[in-house]
């Protein structure tokens, strides 16, 4: 625990930004470090709960109090020890992750909760800061090669358990650099990509082999694949849900996992502006409410639209945790983030029917009707229209943040590999095997569309299963069976 009674002496602090007028107008992170007292009294916030919940809200199984407390004695190198115990990448949970972790902590039944994230976060770039984090290449290898498709966090994870136990692992990625969606879903504002390169510069020099514009099934042949002893896809959710209604081809209705990727390589310099996935000058409405509808705002701002409007078809969630949502489960709150601060018209319980063309078939607005869900017999809840509430809003870019149905299914055609009932990779829930012994699958590839922190999650553990259908037992640590490494 931190100290006692801190969390009556401490109020909670969050990182502070940035002013708007000025970090609008580039794509660097904004936040602003709190300094090493103020982290200190924050990890002097955690209480002696008896039961620290916040373990089983992190997918991770992250040792929070533990860490909290190291930080709140000054011992910043041991905090980092035990948070990469758990977490092979706390630089990108600690800048991306919702925090559920801080959704379990005990102190929030009454109180605001621990900033864990915050303090995750500088626990790490303190290690790099300080040189303490270094490539740790295994001291033996074995005789087993293992292929990982995809570089996302799940793909990250489980490659370098994998390569801790001593296989020759070599990464499969089809885009051009490391990352994933991290990379090219991710704004640089919230995760600029010097922090990918700085891990994956030492995931390198630990020896795992990244194979880059490589996409298994096209251009690298599934029949190579069998040079491998194990297999673990991890190649991400990357399906796009789209909205079918009349309009939906019309020049100017965009995915938005189109419109961010084009902008990071336009950003790192990779490509040109492209006038059609551009926000400039234009009226934009990002038609979805979560984080990728957020990340659409921010960009869109920097870009310099001429307005923003957000479209939400589910209701204004309430400002605080409500009876369907107790702690110490997550809670669907009202939120509103840093991009939505930034330039940003929110409309909640409103549907799209149309998008309204120009003469020349392009956009050039958006008919909705304002609606109210009502609750059925079975408890599923049935859209109802409200009368006379159509109206048509001005669009020029009409950015489609609606998520995702699943990973693509060619390559697991191509590997005979079954899909379950929702369209992904149908691997056991605790072994993560597909139908195919050597091959496994980790991820939003297995899960469906999550989170950052469960993608690492299922990365370390699909790696531990692997070990041990490789090598019969296994060293490697699992959230059950967590140890400390001898570095941090």
């Amino acid at each position: 625990m931190g100290k006692l009674r801190g969390f009556i002496e401490y109020n909670r602090i969050d990182e502070a930004n940035t002013p708007v007028a000025d970090r609008v107008k580039n794509y660097k992170e904004f936040t602003v470090n709190p300094g090493v007292e103020k982290l200190q009294d924050q990890g002097a916030r955690c209480m002696d709960c008896g039961v620290p919940f916040c373990h089983s809200g992190c997918p991770l199984g992250n040792m929070i109090p533990d860490f909290n407390d190291a930080v709140y004695q000054n011992d910043w190198k041991k905090a980092l020890r035990i948070l990469h115990s758990t977490n092979n990448f706390p630089e990108f949970t600690g800048r991306l992750c919702p925090a559920p972790c801080e959704a379990a902590c005990v102190l929030g039944i009454v109180n605001p909760p621990v900033s864990i994230e915050m303090i995750e976060k500088y626990i790490v770039e303190r290690g790099f800061k300080e040189g303490w984090i270094q490539a740790n290449p295994p001291i033996n290898r074995t005789n087993k090669k293992i292929a990982v498709v995809g570089s996302g966090p799940a793909g990250l994870a489980a490659a370098q358990q994998l390569n801790r136990a001593g296989h020759t692992v070599t990464v499969f990625e089809r885009d051009e650099k490391v990352g994933g969606l991290l990379r090219y879903g991710i704004p640089d504002f919230k995760l600029e990509k010097n922090v990918i390169d700085r891990r994956a510069s030492l995931l390198e020099e630990e020896g795992i082999i990244f194979e880059m514009g490589v996409e298994v099934g096209k251009n690298y042949s599934v029949e190579k694949l069998k040079n491998f002893d194990a297999v673990v896809l991890c190649g991400g959710a990357t399906i796009r849900r789209r909205l079918p209604i009349p309009g939906a081809d019309l020049k100017g209705v965009v995915q938005a996992m189109d419109f961010l990727p084009k902008s990071n390589r336009w950003v790192d310099g990779a490509t040109e502006v492209d006038p059609e996935l551009h926000a400039q000058g234009k009226n934009v409405i990002v038609i979805g409410g979560g984080d990728t509808g957020s990340d659409c705002i921010g960009t869109s701002n920097r870009q310099g639209a001429a307005s923003v409007t957000n479209f939400e078809i589910l209701p204004k969630p309430s400002d605080h945790r409500t009876e369907d949502h107790p702690w110490p489960y997550w809670p669907f709150k009202h939120k509103t983030s840093s991009s939505h601060e930034e330039g940003s018209h929110r409309e909640w319980s409103i549907m799209t029917k149309e998008f309204v063309s120009d003469e020349n078939g392009r956009i050039k607005g958006l008919k909705t009707v304002n609606i109210r869900w009502e609750k059925q017999e079975d408890g599923r809840s049935k859209i109802i229209e409200k009368p006379n509430s159509e109206k048509v809003w001005p669009c020029d870019l009409a950015l489609l943040a609606l998520g995702f149905l699943g990973p693509e299914a060619t390559l697991a055609e191509k590997l005979g590999i079954r899909l379950d009932t929702r369209s992904n990779i149908n691997a056991d829930t605790k072994t993560y095997q597909t139908n195919v012994p050597h091959i496994f699958s980790a991820g939003d590839m297995r899960r469906g569309q999550s989170l950052i922190v469960w993608a690492i999650s299922e990365g370390r553990e699909a790696a531990y299963q692997v070990d041990k259908y490789l090598m019969g037992s296994t060293q490697l640590p699992t959230k059950t069976h967590g140890d400390l490494p001898s570095n941090p």
